[in-house]
Parts: structure tokens; sequence; C-alpha cells
């Protein structure tokens, strides 16, 4: 949790002036993988780190932001409401996410004052924690409360996402930043990533047995493949791919959320064989969201994990997100008495895995995973206990 009398005083000494303080978390997803931009389903938790943003009016249209994380203060002018180029034609900078939402808030209609901003980041960057959405989500309640405009949770988060997409240039789904705007303390959410209809559903089950109460532990790999980003988009390709060549025999396709794995097994033929391996993981994957809520709210953690560890093959081998690292760390779980599921989570290529452990197999858990990953690799893991965390909004001294 960010020191914010010592983010405080840094403001102060920094910019002259006293902030407003608010934070957004970063997000871990337990199952539902790049099913998000296929109009599907996602069961995701807000987890307790945070991306703490500082701010105090200007009186002038400029964002002067310092970043701790980067040791950067950096000043631009706020954008017009009416502009419509990327923001940059190559590479992507933290400032860009500042700039991005800036924008997307003055299209909505409200008129950002010009701000001093000092950004403090505790979500690990690269791990698939979403730290983009938090930055987003934290820069979006700071500026639209200090226009004095009240917006709902779930417009955030599509004014969010919208930047991302838009500006920064990833073709993110809505998941990252509905989970930040909307998490519950203690809870997942299952979400209809279509309606944006969704329910939270309690991570320590009143069903489940004494002494089995399941923990959420983060396992990052600390590798970050440098093609990440861009096979991030070629899926969504491949699946808006998918979606076109099962129009003509599936009339009311919309999207891949809009077939089940029998009409698609049924139509196999007219796909590629890799489209077809792509489509297969995400109808799979959003009937396994469905299946890990029920079994959640009826306690049957066994059941939910064995939905994980099926969750992982299927990103191995249909969608092809994995590496060798997040194989590795998942096999490692596998192996030890107490893990009910293990699986990646994120875009892929590296990053973090989620695991669900039984509490009193935690500290073994952590022991093998860190002696195990470390002996195999050279690379020594972060691991993060987590706890669901309410979603992001103003926080007081």
């Amino acid at each position: 949790m960010a020191d914010l009398p010592a983010l405080r005083s840094e403001f102060i000494e920094r910019f002259s002036t006293a902030p407003r303080f608010f934070r957004a978390p970063g997000r871990v997803n337990l199952i539902g993988e790049h099913t998000d931009y296929n109009a599907g389903f996602v069961m995701p938790a807000a987890i307790q780190f945070y991306t703490t943003v500082g701010v105090a009016k200007r009186s002038d249209r400029r964002l002067r932001v310092h970043s701790t994380n980067f040791a950067e203060t950096l000043e631009v002018a706020l954008p017009d409401a009416d502009a419509v180029a990327p923001l940059r034609q190559a590479g992507v900078h933290w400032i860009d996410y500042v700039v991005a939402v800036a924008r997307v808030l003055e299209q909505h209609g409200i008129a950002i004052p010009g701000v001093d901003m000092l950004i403090h980041g505790e979500v690990p960057l690269g791990s698939g924690l979403s730290s983009s959405a938090s930055l987003e989500l934290a820069v979006a309640h700071a500026l639209s409360t200090l226009a004095g405009r009240v917006i709902d949770k779930v417009t955030l988060a599509r004014l969010c996402q919208r930047a991302e997409n838009e500006y920064v240039g990833m073709r993110c789904g809505i998941m990252d930043q509905f989970t930040s705007a909307c998490g519950q303390a203690g809870h997942a959410l299952r979400i209809d990533c279509r309606s944006l209809e969704f329910e939270a559903v309690a991570l320590d089950p009143a069903q489940a047995a004494p002494g089995s109460s399941p923990q959420l532990v983060i396992c990052n790999t600390m590798v970050r493949h440098k093609h990440a980003g861009g096979e991030y988009n070629r899926r969504r390709e491949e699946c808006e791919q998918g979606v076109r060549a099962l129009g003509p025999y599936v009339p009311d396709i919309v999207a891949l959320r809009d077939i089940s794995p029998t009409l698609l097994d049924a139509h196999k033929i007219h796909l590629d064989p890799l489209i077809f391996q792509r489509c297969r993981h995400v109808v799979t994957e959003n009937a396994r969201v469905l299946q890990a809520a029920s079994a959640l709210k009826c306690g049957d953690l066994v059941e939910f994990g064995r939905l994980m560890s099926e969750s992982h093959l299927s990103m191995r081998d249909d969608y092809a997100i994995s590496c060798d690292e997040l194989d590795l760390m998942v096999r490692l779980a596998s192996t030890i008495d107490g893990v009910l599921g293990a699986r990646m989570t994120g875009g892929g290529f590296g990053g973090c895995t989620v695991n669900l452990v039984r509490a009193e197999a935690v500290q073994k858990f952590k022991s093998a995973i860190e002696h195990g990953y470390t002996q195999a690799t050279g690379h020594r893991p972060e691991l993060y206990v987590c706890e669901a965390a309410a979603g992001a909004g103003p926080v007081d001294l």
C-alpha cells in the first residue's frame, strides 16, 4: 500500500500545493482469458496492488506529471477534444496513457482543467496484472473529479478501454478496466463482456470445509517476451477471421461468444486449422467461466481448480500464448499438495501464473515454487499472496 503521507510531502515539495489522492487496483484473471474482446465471459478479481495518483488544479491547460517509478517529470498541453490522431507512430511511453485518458474525457464532454499530477504505481510492470488499466482508472477518476463531474463506474471503464484501444494502440477488451473500476473486496467478478452485467462471487465460499479456504497466490516468472504486444493484437485478428469464415454457416454470429463448442466442431471443415484452434480456445473458455462460477458458488473448489488447469492447457495448445517459463511454473504448482488449480493469467508470453492454494499450504507452496523455478531457470520469481480488492476511487490520508 502506498505511503500517502510520504507521497503528499513529495507532491507539495515538487508542486508547492496540496494534492487530492485517487487510486485504482490491478487485477488478476482467475479464468476466462482472451474472451473479453470476443464478447464472452471472464472471471477476474481486483487485487491489492494499486496505482495512486495525486492531483491539484493549475491555472492553465497543461498537464505536468511526475512518475515516481520512472523518476521522470513531463509537461504536455491538454489535447483538443476533436483530436483524432494516435499519440505516436511507434512505441508507447507512460505519459501516453495519461494523455489518452484526458483526450477521451474531453471527447465525452468533460472540460478537463490543467493539473499537476504525481503517479506512484505498485502493480508490477509487464506482469499481466493490468498496470495500464490501473493507471488509466486512477487518472480518469482524478481528472473527472477535478472537472466536477461524477461518471458511473461502467462508463469510466468504457472510456479508459477506448483510450487504450484508440490512442495507445492495444486492442484490449473491457475486462481490465471494468475490474479495476468495479472490483469488490473478497469477491471475483463474473462478467458478461457483451452486456456488462456482472455478479460478485465470494472467493471464500461458506460451503468450503474448515481449513480449506482458498488463497490466491500469484507467481511472477520475471520474464516478458518482446513479441507479446503484437501477438495479442494478432490473436484478436485471428478470432475476427474465424467469425467472418463462420458467418455464411452461422447467420446470427457476431462474435465467437455466439457459437458453442458443439456448433464449432460441426463447422470445423470451413475453418483454417490454425483459426479453428484459436476459436476452440475461446468457445471452450467461455463455457469454463460459467462452470467455474457455479463451482465456486457451490464451494466446489476441486472443480474450480480443475477448470483453471484445463484453461491453461487450452491457452498453451490452442491459443499458443504461453511460454516455457509459464508452463514450468504451472507444472511445478501441480506437484504441490494443497494446490487446487494453476494457470497463466494475462495476455501471455510471460508474466504471471495465478494459483488457487489451500490456506494451510501457502507457505509450503511458496518455498517449493521459489526453489524449483530458480533452480530450473536462474530467475528468482516474485510471489504475491493476494486478497480481492475494491475498485477505483478517492482515497483519504
